[in-house]
C-alpha cells in the first residue's frame, strides 16, 4: 500500500507541475460547456422566410402575418414573382419560401380549400424537417382558426373547438441546452480520463523512464493502480464541476441521485481508463497513441446519441453500438439528471459497462509487459 501511494504521489507531482494539464483541467469543462451547449443545439431561430403572395388579399395577409408574428421566422422580403424567391433560395438568403397563389382567398370561401406551396432549403435535412414542422403548425393553426370564423361565425364563440393542452415530461420548457449539457459533461469527462491515460505510459517510453520503473522491484497491479487512480479522480473531479457549472449557468436539474450517478461514472471510467492504458501499452509513440485514440473517440462521440437518440439509428448500427461505452453513460446521465431514474431503473446499463471493465482492465494488464 505504501508503494502505490509513493507512485499516487509522484503522478500528482506531475500532474501539477505541467501547466498545460492544469488548464486543460481547469478551463476545459468551463470553456466546452459555455461554448459547445449554445453551439450545438437543434432550435431553429432567425429562420429567413421569403413571401411570394399573389393574392394581396385579407386572408393572404393574414396568414403572412402569422409567420411574422412568430419568433421563429425573419421575413426576408415580400413580392409576386417566383423568380426572386428561388434566387434569394440559391444565394443562401432564404430558408423557406412561402408562395400564396391567385385567387387564395376566392378558393377558400367557396370550394373551402387552397393551396399553399413551401419551398425549404434542404441541404440541412434535420433543419428542414424543422422548419416545415414549425411552418405546418402555424398553417394548421391559421386553417383552424378560419374555419372556425368562416364556418360557425358567431355560434363559434358559444361552441369552441376541442383544445388540446400539450404537456413536455422531464423538459417542460423544451429547452434543448438541458438536453446537451450531460452529454457535453460526458464527452469531457471521457478526453480528459482517456487522453490522458493513454499518453501517460507513452510519455514514459519516450522520455526512457519506463525502463528504470520496470526494475525496480514495483509490482506490476501497484504500477498500474498508481497510474490510473489519479486519473480517475481528476475525471470525477470533472463530472462535479461540470455538474456545478451546468447548474449554476444552465440551470440544468438534478432531479434524481448524485449518489447513483457517480457511482455508475466509477464503472464507465473504469472502462475507459482500461482502453486508455491498453492504448497506451500498445504504443510506441504519442503521435501513433494520439491517433488511434483519436479514431475511436470519434466513432463512439457520433454513435453515442449525444444529438440524435440512438433508436433512430438503424438496426445493424443497434447491435455495434452495444461495444460504445460512451453510450452507456450518455443514456445514463440523462435518465438520472432529468427523469430521476433509480439505479434499478439503469440495472442493464449498469452490468453492461461492469462486464466491460473486466475485460478492459483485463486485457490491459495482460497486455502491459514489466520488463526492459
Amino acid at each position: 500500500m505504501k508503494t502505490i501511494l509513493f507512485i499516487l504521489q509522484k503522478e500528482f507531482i506531475q500532474v501539477l507541475r505541467n501547466r498545460t494539464m492544469l488548464l486543460l483541467i481547469i478551463l476545459l469543462p468551463f470553456i466546452q460547456l459555455l461554448i459547445l451547449v449554445n453551439a450545438a443545439t437543434f432550435d431553429m431561430k432567425d429562420i429567413d422566410v421569403y413571401v411570394v403572395d399573389k393574392d394581396l388579399s385579407t386572408t393572404s395577409r393574414e396568414l403572412v402575418s402569422k409567420f411574422e408574428a412568430s419568433p421563429f421566422y425573419n421575413l426576408v422580403n415580400k413580392s409576386f414573382n417566383m423568380e426572386d424567391g428561388h434566387d434569394k433560395l440559391l444565394r443562401d438568403q432564404a430558408e423557406l419560401i412561402v408562395h400564396i397563389p391567385s385567387h387564395f382567398e376566392h378558393d377558400l370561401r367557396n370550394e373551402h380549400h387552397a393551396p399553399v406551396q413551401l419551398l425549404i432549403h434542404a441541404i440541412n435535412g434535420t433543419a428542414a424537417g424543422l422548419i416545415h414542422a414549425y411552418s405546418a403548425t402555424i398553417i394548421s393553426g391559421f386553417n383552424q382558426q378560419i374555419a372556425v370564423e368562416w364556418s360557425q361565425g358567431k355560434l363559434a364563440k358559444a361552441n369552441q373547438p376541442l383544445e388540446v393542452v400539450y404537456s413536455y415530461w422531464y423538459n417542460p420548457e423544451m429547452n434543448y441546452k438541458i438536453y446537451m449539457v450531460p452529454g457535453i459533461l460526458v464527452i469531457l469527462v471521457t478526453i480528459i480520463s482517456l487522453f490522458l491515460t493513454a499518453m501517460n505510459i507513452v510519455r514514459e517510453k519516450e522520455m526512457g523512464t519506463i525502463e528504470q520503473i520496470n526494475v525496480t522491484p514495483i509490482r506490476k497491479y501497484q504500477f498500474i493502480v498508481g497510474k490510473l487512480l489519479p486519473f480517475l479522480v481528476i475525471a470525477l473531479f470533472e463530472l462535479a464541476f461540470g455538474l456545478f457549472l451546468g447548474r449554476m449557468i444552465f440551470d440544468v436539474p438534478v432531479v434524481g441521485n448524485l449518489g447513483v450517478l457517480f457511482g455508475f461514472t466509477l464503472v464507465y471510467l473504469l472502462v475507459i481508463l482500461g482502453f486508455g492504458l491498453f492504448l497506451s501499452v500498445i504504443s510506441e509513440s504519442q503521435q501513433q497513441v494520439m491517433f488511434v485514440t483519436f479514431f475511436f473517440m470519434l466513432v463512439f462521440i457520433l454513435m453515442s446519441g449525444i444529438f440524435t437518440p440512438t433508436e433512430s439509428m438503424p438496426d445493424w448500427a443497434k447491435k455495434v453500438n452495444v461495444i460504445n461505452p460512451i453510450a452507456y453513460l450518455m443514456k445514463v446521465i440523462r435518465m438520472i439528471l432529468l427523469k430521476g431514474s433509480g439505479f434499478m431503473d439503469i440495472l442493464k446499463e449498469f452490468y453492461s459497462l461492469l462486464i466491460y471493465a473486466v475485460l478492459s482492465l483485463g486485457l490491459a494488464v495482460w497486455r502491459y509487459r514489466k520488463t526492459v
